[in-house]
């Protein structure tokens, strides 16, 4: 986390950083994509008008976060998105809107205004419900990856966002995060061992930590490689930290790695 003071104003723009991220995300696709496209691509033949919901939604928590932070409010930046097909757009929707909802879950710790508390509060519990959305009737995994969302850290979440991020109108305020390096867990399997490496970080001793729900699960990196744990299911993320108690922006050297391990109806995780 940089040296910029968090306050009401600063974690705003934070929220609304993601939000024109999403807004640009949606109304990109579809303008991108027809309703011909999205049927051909074998997605449901409702997907692109709900979709078109959601982007209305978007734009409309963009002028909400943006009237209420007034003209300090962040503008929109410049973003290059990997989709190339309705499918695969559909795909990154889901990965994209549980990294906003895990992001605001994470900052509201910091919003001290009853009001600001409420309009990010507004703002999560629709976003949440795209994310179910997206993940349940369009793509066919899990709505839910159990009992209780899994909050990022600032730096953790902005992390995953930068990644879609090339610019931003130098007139926007500066947020009070950092990005992290990047970090690679290949081909993670449920109960396997898989390599990590991390982008100029030794992770050789430090620990992966698996974050699903709010108990964060901690496997020490041994000759190169970690342990995937069985007991994560879902949408999860992982971190490199050089603690193994704790999992905030003083203690992640790396991250953050997007996990997907779907279960069953039946709550049965589906290990290959």
């Amino acid at each position: 986390m940089n040296s910029t003071t968090i306050d009401d104003t600063s974690l705003l723009n934070y929220v609304l950083t993601f939000k024109n991220l999403e807004n640009a995300f949606y109304a990109g696709a579809l303008n991108s994509f027809t309703q011909d496209d999205f049927v051909n691509d074998s997605l449901p033949t409702w997907s692109r008008a709900r979709f078109e919901q959601i982007a209305e939604h978007q734009q409309a928590h963009v002028d909400l976060l943006s009237n209420a932070i007034g003209s300090g409010a962040a503008q929109a930046c410049n973003y290059t998105f990997p989709y190339t097909s309705p499918s695969t757009f559909a795909a990154l929707a889901e990965v994209i809107s549980g990294v906003c909802v895990s992001a605001f879950v994470g900052a509201a710790q910091y919003i001290t205004s009853s009001d600001y508390l409420t309009t990010a509060a507004a703002v999560l519990s629709t976003e949440a419900r795209h994310a179910a959305w997206i993940a349940g009737p369009v793509n066919h995994q899990n709505a839910w990856s159990g009992a209780l969302d899994t909050p990022l850290s600032l730096d953790a979440a902005y992390t995953l966002a930068s990644q879609y991020i090339s610019g931003c109108p130098s007139s926007n305020p500066t947020l009070p995060v950092t990005a992290f390096s990047s970090l690679t867990i290949a081909n993670a399997s449920l109960g396997q061992a898989s390599t990590v490496t991390a982008n100029n970080v030794t992770v050789e001793g430090q620990y992966v930590a698996f974050l699903s729900g709010v108990t964060p699960t901690f496997v020490q990196v041994v000759g190169g490689q970690v342990v995937v744990p069985t007991t994560i299911m879902g949408t999860s993320y992982a971190v490199l930290t050089s603690s193994n108690v704790s999992v905030d922006d003083s203690t992640i050297t790396a991250g953050v790695v997007v996990l997907q391990f779907p279960y069953n109806s039946n709550g049965a995780l589906e290990i290959a």
